[in-house]
């Protein structure tokens, strides 16, 4: 007698099962632009050469320095970008108003090259920042709590892949659950003043894992400034992607924590999965 595993008269779930049809292809596009970034891919096609090359050319020590900067850049973004923003949903996000104010600070900065980046880096941020909570507001976000705040610094560390990934946490998912592993604790942290003493905040050890993956970001943008072509106009260009790559990000990442909210994070999560294990 043959035996199956499948009861008989059952069908095999699809991908999606009990997803309206335009959640489902909103999901699938979501889960395109964030398990398959594309900026190095941008970046190579604005300068006409492959960015490893501008990556060898980088001097090692700026590596430390963007970090560093990085960190700055994001305490500085998260202290001003958000406290003028009103809770009320007055006009969708202003996507293409923030794209022209980064081009002109690429523009500025481009004729200082590397140096310039550092001293424009919280400009962008912080210009960044504001795009990414508009674009959370039009996906229902309340911006003034602090969940949807922490999901927005989130943003910055969805850019892409690190070197030190390892195959646990580099998708989407990965990402947000070690990160969501350091506020956990922060409020643990806060229920338990003792715990203050164990080492540094751990908010601030959150912002440091979103800024060293926010580091290898701007890594990629330092070394398209280092090729030859580089100058004002393509230094205005270089921002211009930036800024392009991170809205995609963030409108798909808060495309998901909607779904989430509207089907159950469980059912959402299980789709995705399945969805990027055949792109």
């Amino acid at each position: 007698m043959v035996t199956s595993n499948r009861r008989k008269g059952t069908k095999p779930k699809v991908v999606g099962e009990g997803i309206a049809p335009e959640d489902l292809a909103e999901l699938r596009r979501a889960c395109r632009h964030l398990e398959h970034p594309s900026l190095a891919a941008r970046l190579s096609s604005v300068v006409g050469t492959p960015i490893e090359v501008g990556l060898n050319l980088l001097p090692r020590n700026w590596f430390n320095r963007l970090h560093r900067a990085a960190d700055v850049a994001i305490i500085k973004a998260q202290n001003t970008a958000l406290s003028s923003m009103r809770r009320e949903h007055e006009y969708s996000a202003h996507r293409r108003f923030y794209k022209v104010l980064v081009t002109g600070s690429g523009a500025v900065s481009g004729l200082l090259g590397l140096p310039g980046l550092i001293v424009e880096l919280p400009v962008t941020t912080t210009l960044m920042l504001r795009s990414i909570a508009e674009i959370a507001r039009d996906q229902g976000e309340d911006i003034h709590t602090d969940e949807t705040r922490s999901a927005c610094l989130e943003v910055f560390a969805l850019g892409g892949r690190t070197e030190v990934d390892d195959a646990a946490d580099t998708g989407y998912y990965g990402v947000r659950t070690v990160l969501s592993s350091y506020l956990t604790l922060a409020t643990a942290q806060v229920a338990h003043p003792s715990m203050l003493g164990e080492g540094a905040p751990v908010l601030v050890q959150f912002i440091q894992a979103v800024s060293a993956r926010f580091g290898q970001q701007l890594s990629l943008r330092a070394a398209a400034r280092t090729l030859p072509v580089i100058g004002a106009a393509a230094g205005a260009t270089v921002n211009l992607i930036f800024m392009q790559h991170f809205q995609d990000m963030a409108h798909s990442h808060f495309t998901v924590r909607r779904l989430e909210r509207k089907y159950g994070p469980e059912v959402i999560q299980a789709t995705y999965e399945k969805i990027a294990m055949v792109l």
